[in-house]
């Protein structure tokens, strides 16, 4: 159980992370070419979000795999827990494009 909720918080951190790293760097990409960074931000967050959670998972089809034997097999022990990683998954990768669009918010209030 506890190796079950440690992979759960891994997934949802890693999709996360990868939403908010890669736009913060497209963000500094953007100073350097001299372009909106926050709107570049918002973009690469948004274009992002599936390979996100395709990053969290170990690979694209490694959970389908696991989800397509444990439905012929009949464990469905297997098939729920693969589940539940891809739903936290979406959940981290949403909650970083989340984050990233409070950034946005907040930098057009600032700026007027």
């Amino acid at each position: 159980m506890f190796v079950f909720v440690s992979n759960l918080i891994y997934n949802f951190f890693i999709a996360f992370g990868v939403i908010i790293g890669a736009s913060v760097f497209a963000g500094i990409a953007a100073l350097i070419n001299n372009h909106p960074p926050v709107r570049t931000m918002f973009h690469v967050a948004s274009s992002i979000k599936i390979w996100a959670v395709a990053v969290a998972l170990g690979g694209t089809f490694s959970s389908f795999r696991i989800i397509e034997q444990g439905l012929i097999k009949g464990e469905l022990k297997s098939v729920v827990k693969q589940i539940f990683y891809i739903v936290t998954a979406l959940i981290g990768a949403n909650l970083g494009y989340s984050f990233v669009k409070l950034i946005q918010r907040c930098g057009a209030i600032w700026i007027k």
